[in-house]
């Protein structure tokens, strides 16, 4: 049994609702940043239009979980979805890989054309050896990454992605953003997948998502 399936119940909860509470506020500093350049949120969703469109992922490096150092420029040209996480995550992140892994087996020969993104926010315990052995419980096609601790904070901050190292009783556990991101071919940002969407939604947002 690791720590985290260690917390009292109330303690999962209050570290439910923090992460409901994070996500509320993300969602309320984008729509304000859109008013902000007046754009409607309600009346104008075109990604295209977004404040943060045009800069949102890019560039980095980080180490795969077979040691080797990843460009993100693997990745270019081709549509990709990207979750961020942690192997001692007790529901959300075994939960999303596995749904990402049915989906890649039922999208068939149309999963070529899009490539499934695991990043850990751990990276004191992730290293590429514990990364593989964990990964080995889904698709062998999720690329699976890691880095130093200023290497992931980068790349987090790049993607939106806020994450929190939370202390308990028996070490820490971490506290993150939830959702699949989806950037498409152009490396531009064009949606999410969360793990509460019914899964035939999940699997038509990413056949949509393989031809973009």
């Amino acid at each position: 049994m690791n720590n985290d399936e260690k917390l009292a119940p109330s303690i999962r909860l209050m570290r439910r609702i923090r992460i409901a509470l994070w996500a509320a506020v993300a969602v309320a500093l984008l729509m304000l940043g859109m008013l902000s350049t007046g754009i409607n949120p309600l009346r104008d969703l075109s990604l295209d239009k977004l404040p943060f469109a045009a800069t949102f992922g890019g560039p980095f490096q980080l180490t795969d979980k077979n040691g080797a150092r990843f460009q993100s420029s693997t990745l270019d040209g081709k549509p990709y979805a990207v979750f961020f996480g942690f192997t001692n995550c007790p529901d959300i992140c075994p939960t999303t890989l596995l749904d990402a892994s049915n989906h890649l087996r039922d999208l068939g020969a149309q999963a070529d054309r899009l490539n499934i993104v695991f990043i850990s926010v751990d990276p004191e315990r992730d290293t590429p050896e514990h990364l593989r052995a964990y990964l080995a419980s889904f698709d062998p096609r999720i690329i699976g990454l890691t880095g130093t601790a200023k290497e992931i904070a980068d790349v987090a901050r790049a993607f939106r992605i806020v994450y929190e190292k939370v202390p308990t009783s028996g070490g820490y556990t971490i506290n993150h953003s939830a959702s699949m991101l989806l950037i498409d071919s152009k490396g531009q940002f064009s949606g999410t997948v969360s793990f509460q969407e019914p899964q035939p939604t999940q699997l038509e947002k990413l056949k949509r998502h393989s031809q973009k």
